[in-house]
């Protein structure tokens, strides 16, 4: 008898026990059970809870970061226009009435660095006919990042569009007073660069980011310090921005400035929330040329 059948049969023998449910430990799994794909499932979601708050906070920065930019070119341009126009401010007499919501009569509102009412512009046409679109031709400088907003008819019908303008103008920059409308007509304002001096260049902002849901003309008012009116927000700020907003000013440069209290728009010509806001609306007004004698 020789060892060589021998030696097969063992062979056959470990290859089936290899094959049976007795035999299935031998051989290597391909398969996860349950548990481990819930463990799996489980470490994305605790790696997701950490990077999300972190890829969040990255965005709103990066869109502070653009709306930063488009402030600055919007800047530039209106340095670009005095420099070409005798040191002159661009007109900004685009003004709506805030207990009525309709333009102040008696104003010529196309005369304004950009026209129009960006809560209802449907396309860039105001934009192409204001003053400044000239020295910059991109109609997204004109728009916040952060700004979610979209238009709405007359009637208040929302569209699905985006708004093509979350800006305005300071007031005191050439600002309305050449109309028959008396509450107006002492606004004080620079019509000219040269001009401004109280406050300095790099306080006095041009244009500020304002808030979506107030935004209507192109001009941001405010009373002015001096003035004959009670402090209320004409214009509120906008919120975008980490609970703030940012603001290009007079000698070039733009920053942002994170509120005190947030910014809830209620109604145009709104009353100072008793929460600490009129810091920050101070803040704000110094920002404009006081009342002159």
């Amino acid at each position: 008898m020789t060892l060589l059948p021998l030696m097969n049969c063992h062979a056959n023998i470990q290859l089936l026990n290899a094959r049976s449910p007795q035999g299935k430990g031998e051989l290597r799994r391909v398969a996860f059970t349950l548990i481990e794909l819930l463990v799996v499932i489980a470490i994305i979601a605790i790696l997701a809870a950490l990077l999300l708050p972190a890829l969040s906070k990255a965005k709103v920065e990066a869109q502070s970061i653009a709306c930063l930019n488009n402030l600055r070119q919007l800047q530039l341009c209106c340095l670009m226009y005095a420099h070409d126009n005798n040191d002159n401010f661009p007109p900004n007499h685009s003004v709506y009435d805030i207990t009525t919501g309709a333009p102040i009569p008696g104003l010529d509102l196309s005369l304004a660095w950009c026209p129009g009412n960006t809560r209802a512009d449907t396309n860039t046409a105001n934009i192409e006919r204001g003053y400044l679109f000239p020295y910059n031709r991109s109609v997204a400088i004109y728009h916040c990042p952060a700004d979610r907003s979209t238009v709405e008819t007359l009637s208040g019908q929302k569209l699905s569009m985006l708004r093509t303008r979350s800006y305005n103008m300071n007031e005191s920059i050439n600002g309305v007073p050449y109309s028959a409308h008396s509450s107006i007509d002492d606004l004080p304002s620079f019509r000219r660069f040269t001009e401004i001096a109280e406050p300095p260049p790099d306080k006095v902002f041009v244009f500020i980011d304002v808030h979506e849901d107030g935004i209507l003309d192109s001009l941001f008012g405010i009373p002015w310090p001096g003035s004959p009116f009670p402090d209320q927000w004409w214009d509120l700020p906008a919120n975008r921005h980490n609970q703030g907003c940012n603001l290009s000013f007079a000698d070039g440069h733009a920053e942002r400035w994170r509120w005190v209290a947030p910014k809830i728009f209620i109604e145009l010509g709104q009353s100072i929330a008793p929460n600490g806001e009129m810091k920050d609306y101070r803040r704000v007004q110094s920002g404009v040329r006081p009342a002159t004698n």
